[in-house]
Order: C-alpha cells, then sequence, then structure tokens
C-alpha cells in the first residue's frame, strides 16, 4: 500500500520553526527516521520512505498554505494514491500545546491549508494528525501567534511529541485510522 504523508506549512527561512509550520516539522521526523533524504520536486520536497509493508511519499508542498490543495491532488495523481490513504498533518489552535488528535474527516475548522485542500479534492473525507498549538493569544492576534515561534518550554517538550506523532503516522499506515485513533487519541 501506498501513502502519501503531507506536512503543511510555509516555504521560507522567515517560517522556519513557526507554530504554523509544524505539520513539516512531522514529515522531516518520519523522514529523518526512515533515513530518506527531501529533493525539490514539482508542488514540493519529496522523499520515499517505507514502513514495514507501506510505501510512504512524504510531501512538504511548496505552494505555501493557502494553496496547498494543489500540491496534495497533484502527488495523489501522480502516484495514484487513493484519498483514503492521504494523512495531513497540521497545526490546530484547538488544542492545547503538544495535544495530538487523528480524525479520518472533518471540517477545515477556518484552517486555510485544510480548506484549500478540501476545495481542491471536494471532499474532506481524508485523515488529519492536528498537533495542538495553543491559542495563547488577544482578540485579532491569531496570525501573528500562529507565525511566531515555539517557547522554551515549549521547545523542551517537542522531541516527545514529534515522537509521539512521527508513531501515528506509521500506525496509521500499518494499522488504518479507526485503530490508530483508539490507540493514541486519548492519551
Amino acid at each position: 500500500m501506498k501513502y502519501l504523508i503531507t506536512g503543511l506549512g510555509n516555504i521560507g527561512p522567515e517560517y522556519l520553526g513557526t507554530r504554523h509550520n509544524i505539520g513539516f516539522r512531522i514529515v522531516n521526523a518520519v523522514a529523518e527516521e526512515s533515513g530518506v533524504k527531501f529533493t525539490e520536486r514539482r508542488y514540493g520536497a519529496i522523499a520515499m520512505a517505507r514502513v514495514k509493508n507501506a510505501e510512504l511519499v512524504l510531501l512538504k508542498p511548496n505552494t505555501f498554505m493557502n494553496l496547498s490543495g494543489n500540491a496534495v491532488r497533484y502527488w495523489l495523481q501522480k502516484e495514484n494514491i487513493p484519498v483514503e490513504n492521504l494523512l495531513i498533518a497540521v497545526d490546530d489552535i484547538a488544542l492545547p500545546f503538544g495535544s495530538l488528535r487523528l480524525k479520518p474527516k472533518g471540517s477545515h475548522a477556518g484552517h486555510n491549508g485544510l480548506h484549500h485542500i478540501q476545495d481542491v479534492l471536494g471532499s474532506d473525507n481524508y485523515a488529519r494528525l492536528r498537533f495542538g498549538i495553543g491559542n495563547d493569544f488577544s482578540f485579532g492576534r491569531q496570525i501573528d501567534y500562529v507565525l511566531s515561534r515555539f517557547t522554551p518550554e515549549e521547545l523542551e517538550k517537542m522531541p516527545e511529541r514529534i515522537k509521539q506523532a512521527t508513531e501515528m503516522v506509521k500506525s496509521f499506515c500499518l494499522a488504518g485510522v479507526d485503530e490508530t485513533m483508539n490507540k493514541y487519541n486519548h492519551k
């Protein structure tokens, strides 16, 4: 089986390490653990990995967050991957920092990257791994917050949370969305 694992984020040094780029951080960790490197290709950086009998196409779109759907659609079609084998790693302000939730489908909840993917695919029927970035911002400051960097305290906890996220990605590919949700979502 082949899977498209897409981490959402924005390219460029000014976005490196921001909360909004946590999806990039997750797919980077999966690639590093698998010993594979990303190469620039059409619509993004791609790495091919393997976890047991599952082939993983790891994608970091270079389309910027608001046009992520173009990259997702292209790589689903190019690699002939069904949408049920798509997993989007994404930041979520509705969850406390470090909380991880896998969902088999759902609304974009105001997230511009998910919104564009949903528009381009014509469906919200794809899995997403939501990484909580918290919501410690005042009214009208959401954009500044998601484009800010993590605190030293959050960075200290980051390796363990990213490790958990990579385990969830592997479980999604090997055991499926339902079993992965049952195993990890309550933690």
